[in-house]
């Protein structure tokens, strides 16, 4: 199916992002099921996995990724069946208005496959599923399963009550509302690819509060993937004591000499690092991506003498994020320990996906110490 062949990185985003919407809930409902718009859910999955938002065309998909058109759903588990919308047939109503069972019943699977055709036909689509979110409660439960065409040779049970029409061929189980000309299908909750808890905050409001006003003290940390990591100090404790360096580290653009941008800074990379971790980062001046937090990717590089220093090029790229938009310093304001300390930060953590590809978060105080801590106990084991 889809999602297990999804980079891992990008099915940890979506799910995280389906957490945190969900987590949102009781803005719009009460119940402990956690709410999603099936809009949201939509635009999310294909911001997630870089997939073409097909949602606004006339089509039997929602998205589509290297030949593998994806029907995006979501709905409520109830008892883990449950019938959903599959398509309508409002502009085609004169094709089947006033015939019998049976007939409705073949007419209305005719024009249901001819449309899976079509979109197969004109998106260049060779397999085709549903991406099924579904919502229970306190959690969530992610699952794919094929979208059929209906087995015209195999229809049978069809069975005609009031207002609905109900049958089934040899994989499936449908109903056609004849009021509303609404297909229907059986939904099957099985072979999770994602079941997760979703915690929703009873006050959604003052988290929409704290978004307005956005600033170091809201940091989040996020827990620690895994994934290659190492983590680096945003300090210096060669003194015995925690402080960011006057003139050096994030604080370069104050050291003496030539003239400095006011954002130019660099993230120290001790010595031990480079000794214990010898192919973690590329070789020196060598140019990599890191990925912001925020989602910006920038030119950067290990340069300086002994390679002690994480930059971007440009420089000031660096300092214009993390001095400027996370910490919010005025420009040429000395950063010191006290600042890091009363925000609840210290560290950063480096992520690597591969040799041109890198992420940075931050991290609370202490983890750094943590780290180096739990590899000096390991080496003396």
């Amino acid at each position: 199916m889809f999602v297990e062949e999804q980079n891992q990185n990008n099915v940890q985003y979506y799910q995280k992002m389906l957490k945190a919407a969900g987590s949102l809930s009781n803005l719009f409902s009460e119940s402990p099921q956690p709410y999603l718009g099936y809009r949201l859910v939509e635009n999310l999955f294909c911001k997630s996995f870089e997939a073409e938002n097909l949602s606004r065309f006339d089509c039997s998909v929602d998205a589509s990724k290297e030949s593998v058109g994806i029907g995006v759903k979501t709905f409520l588990y109830k008892n883990g069946k449950s019938f959903e919308k599959i398509a309508e047939f409002n502009k085609e109503l004169d094709l089947f208005r006033g015939l019998n069972p049976d007939n409705m019943v073949k007419k209305i699977s005719e024009l249901r496959n001819q449309r899976l055709e079509f979109t197969r036909r004109n998106y260049r689509i060779s397999d085709i599923l549903y991406h099924c979110v579904v919502r229970n409660t306190g959690k969530i439960i992610v699952y794919e399963t094929p979208m059929h065409s209906i087995n015209l040779n195999r229809i049978r049970s069809i069975d005609s009550k009031r207002n609905t029409l109900s049958f089934k061929d040899n994989l499936n189980e449908y109903r056609f509302n004849i009021a509303k000309s609404t297909l229907f299908r059986q939904f099957i909750a099985q072979d999770f690819a994602l079941d997760f808890n979703v915690e929703i905050i009873s006050d959604p409001f003052k988290a929409l509060e704290k978004l307005l006003d956005i600033s170091a003290e809201e940091l989040v940390f996020v827990p620690i993937r895994e994934q290659p990591h190492v983590f680096l100090p945003l300090y210096s404790g060669r003194s015995g004591t925690k402080n960011v360096p006057e003139k050096s580290g994030l604080n370069q653009w104050n050291a003496s000499g030539r003239p400095r941008d006011p954002n130019e800074i660099y993230i120290p990379i001790p010595a031990w690092i480079h000794r214990d971790y010898p192919d973690f980062f590329p070789e020196r001046d060598t140019t990599f991506n890191l990925r912001l937090p925020n989602g910006d990717i920038l030119n950067a590089k290990v340069c300086q003498d002994n390679a002690k220093a994480l930059m971007t090029n440009p420089n000031a790229a660096m300092g214009r994020w993390l001095l400027r938009d996370v910490l919010g310093l005025q420009e040429r304001e000395p950063l010191t320990y006290e600042m890091l300390e009363a925000i609840g930060l210290d560290t950063v953590v480096i992520y690597k996906e591969n040799e041109e590809n890198f992420e940075i978060e931050f991290s609370r105080i202490g983890t750094y110490e943590s780290f180096k801590g739990e590899l000096t106990a390991t080496e003396n084991d």
